[in-house]
């Protein structure tokens, strides 16, 4: 049996990936026609002009969405954290930019 606090940490971790996505694609997605799903976000993450294509939800990916955040929707979804500040690096370039994970 886990003692209480590693219990506790547990569920917090477990709440917190379970509801990061969600988090993420809803900021992500409300001021936009052209929804991402998790998959979609993922996709533009690891393409460059896929990213492009989708600059609106991609600008609040790396703008609205706090770092913490999007460094575990990456881990959750297999991307590395050199993909990730990659992604934001050189979408921040794309877009004239500046995004915390790219600085």
């Amino acid at each position: 049996m886990l003692p209480r606090q590693s219990y506790i940490d547990w569920g917090i971790q477990i709440v917190t990936q379970m509801k990061s996505p969600i988090l993420v694609l809803t900021t992500v997605n409300a001021p936009y026609s052209k929804k991402l799903d998790a998959q979609g976000l993922v996709h533009c993450l690891l393409n460059p002009s896929s990213a492009k294509a989708a600059c609106g939800p991609m600008s609040s990916f790396f703008g609205d969405v706090e770092p913490g955040l999007q460094i575990a929707f990456a881990e959750m979804y297999g991307i590395s954290h050199d993909q990730l500040v990659a992604a934001a690096k050189a979408f921040a370039e794309f877009s004239g930019q500046s995004y915390p994970l790219a600085a």
